[in-house]
């Protein structure tokens, strides 16, 4: 794996085909829900909307994809640009990197409930 700016790059340009792709065949053929949590309870997992994210960017619609599941969409762009920053984010403790995950799925499954109206906000 490419550490710095060229693992950034072949980060970038892997996601990119891939949401391409993935918007090209969701166009083709919908499975409808992939979330096994919520099609058989209904209720949405924090990474839910996460599929959704890369179909809306594959299909040039970032906005979408931003409200789909800004945690996914912030995660993405966190894998993206890890290799420039991947020492910052061990440097911190486990405590810390722990609380960040956490309150990241946590604000995740909110804005899944407030989005898929099972959550009044």
């Amino acid at each position: 794996m490419r550490h710095g700016p060229m693992g950034v790059v072949l980060r970038v340009t892997t996601m990119a085909v891939a949401a391409v792709g993935v918007a090209w065949i969701h166009r083709a053929h919908d499975p409808g829900v992939l979330c096994p949590l919520r099609a058989v309870t209904g209720i949405p997992c924090p990474l839910c909307g996460g599929t959704t994210v890369f179909i809306e960017l594959g299909s040039g619609r970032p906005v979408h994809a931003l409200l789909a599941n800004p945690v996914a969409l912030v995660g993405a762009v966190g894998i993206a640009v890890a290799p420039l920053a991947r020492d910052r984010w061990w440097a911190l403790s486990p405590r810390t990197r722990a609380w960040v995950l956490g309150l990241a799925l946590v604000g995740s499954e909110l804005w899944q409930l407030a989005r898929l109206g099972l959550l009044r906000i």
